[in-house]
């Protein structure tokens, strides 16, 4: 099993700036993909960015250029800067990791942006 723990929410200022870490335990192999997801109010749950242990990463487009990703293979964390927030990066933020075909979440962390 994989547990994952999410932390960095809250509110912030359109503009602003938070980060999110998520540290994963459990039973975690060398090879995996560990990633963020998020969903909105009335809205599926979408991707985010996803980062190897490689460290080769993938964004969505709405994100491109203002939330980087970054891991630490030695701490099992993964880590996403969120720049220059909008009101529509409101949502739940989860951590994701997906390994050998499972995929594992955490809770989830509220990130609000005011306007």
């Amino acid at each position: 099993q994989v547990q994952l723990v999410e932390s960095g929410g809250g509110l912030v200022q359109a503009g602003g700036s938070l980060r999110l870490s998520c540290a994963a335990s459990g039973s975690i192999y060398s090879i995996n993909v560990m990633g963020w997801y998020r969903q909105a109010p009335g809205k599926q749950r979408e991707l985010v960015a996803t980062i190897t242990r490689g460290g080769i990463t993938n964004y969505a487009d709405s994100v491109k250029g203002r939330f980087p990703i970054s891991r630490d293979n030695a701490k099992n964390m993964v880590y996403l800067q969120m720049n220059t927030l909008r009101p529509e990066d409101t949502a739940v933020y989860y951590c994701n990791l997906r390994q050998y075909g499972l995929m594992y979440w955490g809770k989830g962390t509220l990130v609000t942006v005011s306007s």
